[in-house]
């Protein structure tokens, strides 16, 4: 791990006036809160480097917070716009894919740059904290909406209850998902061992996104396995955030 950075000493501090070194990117990727084995080899490492040149910039990380709103809402409609058009043929389906893989995991890094900006530049805030959570709602709010409009359009008798389903565990895990970056955070399983990583990584968002936009890209009539799947796994964590939380709250 590269060693902390150094800031600016306050006036009539010790060290006043001394010239701080900037921060690296290993520096930024250093405090970065994790999020899986894909996240933290891939996005938090992105996020690190959208950092630096924010910070080099003077960029606010609330800055970067809108941006991942703006782009990951963009990306989701102009794959709902194609949704219909993918389906009858009239326009390709991997170039929407491509903007859908490539658009989601930019705005994600951007979500990770956020936070790795204000935590090393110090302007961490409450009021910050909750941008950031309801950019992340708004974003996925969005994708999901994207996911079910490829989905219906692909095969027209989707069921509505399994859209809905969809919805509600893959919304209702995001606020699980917040709740365990608090004081009380805790996991079910704790082991970093490889095999118990790859498994976690269906609770990887940026994994999931990625799964997303190649299915699009390859074969976007497979939307409604992918929504299928990924609705018994959130169901499947949900379920067992619930026995797991209600365990812990019994022996207090």
């Amino acid at each position: 791990m590269s060693k902390p950075p150094e800031f600016p000493a306050a006036p009539g501090e010790p060290g006043a006036g001394k010239v701080a070194a900037a921060p690296t990117a290993a520096d930024y990727y250093a405090v970065n809160r994790g999020g899986g084995l894909f996240s933290e080899a891939v996005s938090q490492h992105i996020g690190a480097r959208i950092a630096v040149g924010a910070n080099k910039r003077g960029i606010a990380p609330s800055v970067l917070t809108v941006m991942n709103l703006g782009l990951g809402c963009l990306v989701s409609f102009v794959v709902i716009a194609a949704a219909g058009p993918v389906a009858d043929g009239r326009v390709w389906a991997w170039p929407i894919g491509l903007i859908a893989l490539v658009g989601w995991q930019l705005a994600y890094a951007f979500d990770c740059s956020d936070g790795q900006l204000a935590r090393v530049t110090h302007r961490t805030s409450s009021a910050g904290g909750r941008l950031d959570v309801l950019c992340d709602v708004a974003v996925q709010i969005s994708l999901v909406s994207a996911l079910a409009a490829t989905a219906k359009a692909q095969v027209s008798d989707t069921p509505a209850w399994l859209l809905a389903a969809f919805a509600g565990t893959w919304m209702v895990n995001l606020v699980t998902s917040v709740m365990q970056g608090g004081e009380q955070a805790a996991s079910m399983v704790t082991s970093r061992s490889m095999p118990i990583r790859l498994v976690k990584l269906v609770r990887d968002y940026g994994a999931v996104i990625a799964l997303a936009g190649l299915v699009l890209i390859v074969a976007p009539q497979w939307t409604i396995w992918f929504i299928g799947l990924f609705t018994c796994v959130n169901a499947a964590f949900l379920a067992a955030s619930v026995v797991f939380a209600a365990r812990a709250a019994l022996r207090d």
